[in-house]
């Protein structure tokens, strides 16, 4: 293949989940070998439904994908499919491949142990025979993220690939793509992770199901997209203006009758032109409205004790402090602190990935954590980073009932709306939503259940980055005990922290 050769190409291609859930609508595009590509749109637009389209795990309503003769392509999905999460790693990583008919793979471990490597998964020789259900969710992160390059595609899909990732690796893996000699399309709402490799976005858009393409970096593109809404607004602004002047005249001259009747009438034709030329402009995407996560008014004493706490340590050295601490053959190190939280106190839960914090919240959550007390009979609302506290098999209203001390459909209905859940999803399983819905349907019922500890383990995944300042804004506000994990500083720095319990200390 030459070099900036056309590897894929849509045309005209629709696809809908049923009648009243449409995803694209003549989408025209194209994507060229050795680009850097960002697929930007809003939480549900489909992004994820379009990589399945590139790979051809489904295939289009209408329309034609053309791909380049013997062009592989793999995925780096979002999360672990749910079926792979009770497989060993030498098993995930096998049914990458195409096992039919008995055949084997002969060289496995050491093609693991290449692409660990690669995505910078210290001591990867100790974990093949380990379950990949047992590791924090920025290892299975790197997991996914290796998972796609073991196949050697010729075009790489990434859907958020920095989700779960701390500092290190998320660096690791924008330089990582910058230095790919392939071709990568990536889904991320990392603004600044994307605008330091992006060469061109494609953008799908939510209402019309739309795709536009532009060339450029990502805020470039950014930029140009704010500037052509603001042109076309202005247009319609005049065309609304000339149009509703127009309207007076031909009143008028209806009501003179005789020949100003034909004047009219040919005014009305004139109107209807100028109805016609108005832009249906491609607004920004929509954000979640302000809200307010309530604790109870008479919420008084400790909320929450620590006087110990567990990490992963490696049980040669019985240190913490290494990124991939826990890997292998790991075991538990206790650790002696006091931490008391009550109410209007923020804690941050920091250290790298692997140590250990999703474990501690879900003790934490669940009142099983030796050496941590929660005060009897209160409400604890945890944001699980995978969503798995929901029932997938459930609508959402369900969900949303669940939550509330008194179900009434008009504050769950107004709630949801709030976070862009309206009368198309409300109804739908929770498992049908996408991953960015999970979360916003997650805050949702974080506000109808008014929770006295609020336990959140990396809420800024999945979410576009236009809805965390308003999440910032509400955590920040929250008057109850709360305890946060987040690799994003700059969504923490937006948050009041009270005390920060660094697990790699």
């Amino acid at each position: 293949m030459a070099t900036d050769e056309i590897i894929v190409r849509f045309e005209d291609v629709s696809h809908a989940f049923g009648p009243n859930r449409p995803i694209l609508d003549e989408a025209s595009f194209s994507i060229r070998r050795g680009m850097k590509m960002t697929l930007m749109g809003q939480n549900g637009a489909g992004k994820s439904t379009l990589f399945k389209l590139l790979t051809g795990e489904i295939e289009p309503e209408e329309g034609e994908i053309v791909r380049f003769p013997k062009l592989s392509i793999a995925l780096g999905r979002q999360v672990i499919p749910r079926e792979k999460i009770g497989m060993t790693v030498r098993e995930f990583f096998e049914s990458m491949f195409d096992l039919s008919a008995g055949r084997r793979i002969y060289d496995i471990d050491p093609r693991i142990d290449e692409v660990l490597e690669i995505v910078n998964f210290k001591g990867h020789t100790q974990v093949h025979d380990r379950i990949i259900g047992s590791f924090s969710g920025g290892q299975q992160a790197r997991l996914l993220l290796a998972s796609a390059l073991i196949q050697d595609p010729d075009l790489l899909l990434l859907d958020e690939p920095t989700n779960n990732l701390d500092k290190a690796g998320i660096e690791h893996l924008r330089d990582f793509i910058k230095n790919y000699d392939k071709t990568v399309v990536v889904i991320s709402h990392d603004a600044d992770f994307l605008n330091s490799f992006t060469q061109g976005v494609i953008y799908l858009d939510v209402r019309s199901h739309k795709v536009e393409q532009y060339a450029g970096n990502y805020f470039d593109v950014l930029r140009e997209i704010t500037a052509r809404v603001e042109r076309e607004n202005m247009k319609n602004a005049q065309l609304e203006k000339k149009i509703a002047a127009s309207k007076e005249k031909m009143n008028f001259f209806a009501q003179k009758g005789g020949k100003m009747r034909l004047v009219a009438k040919k005014m009305r034709d004139q109107i209807a032109e100028s109805e016609e030329d108005i832009v249906d402009v491609r607004q920004e995407d929509k954000t979640i409205k302000p809200f307010k996560i309530q604790a109870p008014e008479n919420l008084v004493g400790e909320i929450l004790t620590i006087t110990s706490y567990k990490t992963m340590g490696h049980p040669s050295t019985g240190s913490t402090g290494s990124p991939q601490a826990g890997l292998g053959a790991s075991k538990p190190v206790t650790h002696k602190k006091m931490v008391i939280l009550k109410k209007r106190m923020h804690l941050l839960l920091a250290g790298p990935n692997g140590i250990g914090k999703s474990t501690l919240l879900e003790s934490i959550a669940n009142q099983t954590a030796e050496g941590i007390k929660v005060k009897s009979d209160i409400k604890i609302g945890y944001y699980r980073q995978d969503f798995s506290n929901m029932d997938f098999n459930a609508t959402v209203a369900d969900v949303l009932y669940k939550a509330m001390e008194k179900p009434f459909e008009e504050k769950m209905r107004a709630t949801a709306a709030g976070f862009l859940i309206g009368a198309e999803l409300i109804n739908q399983k929770i498992g049908n939503l996408s991953e960015g819905q999970k979360g916003l349907v997650a805050f949702a019922r974080l506000v109808l259940m008014k929770p006295a500890l609020l336990i959140l383990d990396e809420p800024t995944n999945h979410m576009n980055f236009r809805h965390l300042p308003i999440i910032a804004k509400a955590l920040d506000e929250y008057e109850g005990a709360m305890i946060l994990v987040s690799h994003v500083p700059e969504f923490v720095r937006q948050i009041r922290i009270d005390e920060t319990l660094d697990l790699a200390k």
